[in-house]
């Protein structure tokens, strides 16, 4: 599913059907690299694809979240790079154990490096895992959490919290693009302002953060239609100018049972998201079986949307017990009217090969 969204920088894709292993691929045009939302089954992105991606983002280690690790690590392992791993608590020593199933004797000193990052409530805990040395696991350091952010670039920024799926700590995602240099042309003329090269000027400094306490010369309408030079604070300027828009972000949460304390923390977190990505484990007449496993139920996301009232909705991971019924599933969904439904194929991995489709060895050997 490509998306057709309001981004200006960002290009969702959603690389699984409804009922396959969630994956959220997430490209960056400017720089032509991506980073990936949940590892399960990945077996069928191109290589090229992992190949770009810069930092994965895991919600838990179940296996359907984390499993296609090894897949990421069998297509990268000897670029000469570092890939940037978020996780929950515990995350680096699972990412160690699979790493150690592997015999890496014949390392090279351009291999790539894993720099994993476990997200606590109250710190982020990093280790390193260089290939050049065969992987191991590597203490580097320690901070304390300021805010939801744990990772940016020049174009994008990721929030993470933790909720709770049955004693197992999972981390909500928010992705948001970072501010762009969008000016209002009626308030530049309400502001009296000559439209000239300063505007470059002031969207050179945007970008690299030379707004707050520098000042650019502008030139300003006055009585008669005479022009003068005034002095402008940048930050000042640039507020009194820009267009009014929020950027737009995307939220990503799977595997959280419906508790007051989850539903709170998700509220908080991706209220207002431009495109919610959300899991809908079942249909309504099975909540029971949605408490007993921690998931939602189609109940459960309507309502949760009616809350955090995002542009789209996404919803994803529906249990595979409900095959070839998933169109029900969009049936239940009670959305606001300023809500669109995203819908996706129940299946889009391939389906596995039966022995009888393979080519017979004797019809090789003739």
């Amino acid at each position: 599913m490509k998306s057709r969204l309001p981004f200006r920088y960002l290009e969702p894709t959603f690389c699984a059907g409804l009922l396959d292993d969630p994956v959220l691929l997430v490209n960056i045009r400017p720089l032509g690299r991506s980073i990936l939302v949940d590892c399960g089954q990945i077996h069928h992105l191109a290589k090229r694809i992992l190949k770009s991606i810069d930092a994965v983002f895991v919600t838990h280690a179940h296996m359907d979240h984390f499993m296609g690790l090894d897949t990421l690590v069998r297509h990268i392992h000897v670029s000469p790079r570092t890939v940037e791993l978020f996780g929950p608590p515990g995350i680096a020593r699972k990412v160690a154990a699979k790493l150690a199933g592997y015999d890496w004797n014949l390392t090279e000193s351009y291999w790539c490096t894993f720099r994993v990052s476990e997200v606590h409530p109250e710190r982020i805990v990093r280790f390193t895992f260089p290939g050049s040395e065969g992987f191991p696991c590597l203490p580097e350091e320690e901070t304390t959490r300021e805010g939801t952010e744990v990772f940016r670039n020049d174009f994008l920024t990721v929030d993470a919290d933790i909720c709770d799926h049955n004693t197992l700590p999972t981390l909500v995602f928010r992705i948001t693009e970072r501010p762009t240099f969008w000016i209002d042309g009626a308030k530049v003329d309400q502001e009296g302002l000559v439209p000239g090269e300063w505007l470059r000027e002031l969207k050179h400094r945007f970008y690299r953060g030379g707004l707050d306490g520098k000042t650019i010369t502008v030139p300003v309408r006055m009585a008669g239609d005479t022009v003068a030079q005034q002095i402008r604070e940048g930050r000042v300027l640039f507020e009194a100018i820009r267009r009014n828009q929020e950027p737009a972000s995307i939220g990503y949460l799977t595997d959280i049972g419906a508790g007051e304390a989850n539903l709170a923390t998700v509220r908080r977190l991706l209220a207002g998201v431009t495109l919610l990505a959300c899991e809908c484990s079942f249909l309504a007449a099975d909540v029971a079986k949605a408490r007993t496993s921690h998931h939602l139920c189609t109940a459960d996301v309507s309502a949760l949307a009616r809350e955090i009232r995002p542009g789209w909705l996404l919803p994803m991971h529906l249990s595979k017990s409900y095959n070839t019924k998933g169109h029900l599933l969009y049936r239940e969904l009670t959305l606001a009217p300023e809500t669109r439904l995203i819908r996706l194929p129940e299946h889009l991995t391939p389906r596995p090969l039966l022995p009888g489709e393979f080519p017979g060895l004797w019809k090789i050997a003739e």
